[in-house]
């Protein structure tokens, strides 16, 4: 720590650090909590930020600090403001940190002011100023601030009430041990794996195991975010962790039980898959939801209002959390009922839980959409159109029906290709080559949807229709092949195109944007890998060739889709956050 005589000694004191290091500026006379400083000066996430009497600069962004330094020094000499007082975005911060802080928005740096609640953060200017500062100081517990900001804001009822009155602590004793939230999210995703071998046993012994370890893996996966906050460890690897390895580790356990119920004489394979394929597709209906609404003008929607109104009434909030089955809900009721019942009784109940579930939030979402009058944004549009993952058949198809006026609408489009694709895989002879062209049907229609921007009302239903449209065909075809290892070959594959799907929404989340074209290209789009899959089952009918044709495109498309996003997180132009996950 370096102190300054005045502003030009802190310019040429922050001129002298290396270019690569992070600098802060704190006013000496600050009275505040060590919390304080630290949400100001240390969290990694943004290239500035800022609290009363303290501010601090990413490397990137110290050029402009030292211009704002350089404009404020000369504002305060001529006695005129820093900026306009009307457009002052922090004109209760007249500390000198502060000043420098609305100069460097000035430059067009965006400075995040963290939220202090109860935490002091001031510069007091005389005896008094600083007597009380140091009394409101001595009111407020540091530490008990500090470990409820750990907790998220929003969560689960189950995780809200029956593992963060603890895995605070938790998370607490890993920072005093400097233990890093990617450890712990590995231990978790390790616990998980165990569970999935203990159920994959098959004993009942086995099965008592995994769900007690199942619980102990969620603990850990509370922990890792409640640590990330504590000691603000956000980092590109730790987004990246967090936001797959949740899915990872619940369809590895669906993985064991199915192998555990398979050791007893039942084959419950089909209801595995089928519990993924159901999960995954009410994850796409809320992030394509999302982001076609999160950034739209002018909501209006009546439901919404609604919405917000049941907030107000405390028993409503939680009730509408345990309805969606929330990651915490969810795998409690798979722990306990694995540890009681059979492989069969878990899915049927996960199976009608999550279904209840999608019900519920698709007519909620459907209801907003419909009553709502808002213009969606290129942005949204865009997002719309990434998630749709779109291949090169559906994208040549696109070109050619882009010009002339659709009778179609996108979801209309989406959802009778999904009809189509799907009935013929449900009710046509299995191996028929018209399954084929019902592929040939389905890529002509997926094309039609994606012809123009996704910018109406409903047009956030076609990424949603179109992962049912693959997954559900997958699921079919192979389910009705009745050649063995078929639909464990099927969960491989479509695990993989999963984490291709969720990797594509974490990225957009991110602010980085979808996976590159050439990856979309190479594993062929959905529609794509559709058709691909279609035309297996008509060459390859009642032959052991459909199941290494079905593992060499899973292990083909996890390769590719794998090498790719973890060159991307744990490279530099990944967003260092740590995902905060959604309830589902």
């Amino acid at each position: 720590m370096l102190s300054a005589a005045d502003a030009g000694d802190a310019a040429a004191l922050l001129a002298a650090v290396p270019a690569d290091r992070r600098v802060a500026l704190v006013d000496p006379r600050f009275v505040g909590h060590v919390h304080a400083l630290r949400l100001g000066l240390t969290d990694p996430r943004f290239a500035a930020a800022t609290v009363p009497g303290a501010l601090t600069a990413r490397p990137e962004t110290r050029p402009a600090l030292l211009r704002a330094l350089h404009r404020t020094t000369a504002a305060v000499g001529a006695g005129a403001p820093v900026v306009a007082p009307e457009t002052d975005p922090a004109p209760e911060d007249r500390t000198v940190p502060g000043r420098i802080a609305v100069a460097l928005e000035a430059e067009g740096v965006a400075v995040q002011r963290p939220a202090l609640g109860s935490l002091v953060a001031a510069v007091p200017t005389d005896p008094q100023q600083q007597a009380a500062a140091v009394a409101q100081v001595a009111a407020v517990d540091d530490e008990a601030v500090r470990l409820r900001g750990a907790v998220k804001s929003r969560d689960g009822f189950f995780t809200t009430f029956c593992i963060s009155p603890y895995s605070r602590y938790i998370a607490r004793w890993c920072a005093r041990r400097g233990l890093t939230p990617n450890q712990v999210t590995t231990a978790s995703l390790i616990t998980a794996l165990i569970a999935a071998g203990s159920a994959a046993t098959g004993t009942r012994g086995g099965y008592v195991a995994a769900g007690i370890l199942l619980l102990v893996s969620f603990v850990l996966d509370c922990t890792d975010g409640q640590l990330a906050r504590y000691s603000l460890q956000y980092s590109t690897m730790g987004a990246w962790l967090d936001a797959t390895f949740d899915r990872a580790k619940e369809y590895a356990y669906y993985a064991g039980l199915a192998i555990g119920a398979a050791r007893g004489g039942d084959d419950v394979w089909v209801l595995a898959l089928g519990a993924m394929v159901l999960q995954a597709c009410r994850h796409v209906v809320d992030f394509s939801f999302n982001e076609a609404n999160h950034d739209s003008v002018a909501n209006t929607s009546p439901t919404a209002a609604l919405s917000d109104a049941l907030d107000n009434v405390g028993w409503t909030v939680w009730v509408r959390r345990i309805i969606v089955l929330p990651i915490g809900e969810r795998w409690a009721m798979i722990a306990v009922l694995t540890a009681l019942t059979t492989p069969r009784t878990v899915f049927y109940a996960l199976l009608i839980g999550c279904a209840l579930a999608a019900c519920y939030t698709l007519v909620g979402r459907l209801l907003r959409s419909v009553t709502r009058k808002a213009r969606r944004t290129e942005r949204a549009a865009r997002a719309l159109a990434d998630l749709a993952d779109s291949g090169p058949l559906a994208q040549a198809v696109a070109s050619l029906v882009h010009g002339p006026k659709r009778a179609l609408t996108a979801p209309a489009a989406a959802l009778i290709g999904t009809l189509v694709m799907v009935g013929a895989a449900l009710f046509l002879p299995y191996g028929s080559w018209l399954t084929v062209v019902a592929a040939a049907v389905y890529v002509v229609l997926s094309g039609f949807a994606v012809a123009r921007p996704l910018r109406r009302a409903l047009d956030w239903l076609v990424p949603p229709l179109f992962r049912a449209a693959e997954y559900v065909t997958i699921l079919v075809l192979a389910a009705r092949s009745d050649i063995p290892h078929a639909v464990p070959a099927a969960f491989g594959l479509v695990s993989a195109v999963a984490y291709h799907h969720y990797d594509t929404v974490y990225r957009i989340r991110g602010g980085t944007g979808a996976p590159p074209q050439w990856l979309v290209r190479t594993i062929g789009g959905h529609e794509g890998r559709t058709a691909l899959v279609a035309v297996l089952a008509a060459v390859l009918t009642h032959t052991s060739g459909f199941t290494t044709a079905l593992t060499a495109l899973a292990v083909a498309v996890a390769l590719v889709v794998l090498v790719e996003s973890i060159r991307f997180w744990v490279s530099s132009s990944a967003p260092a956050v740590h995902d905060e996950g959604e309830l589902a």
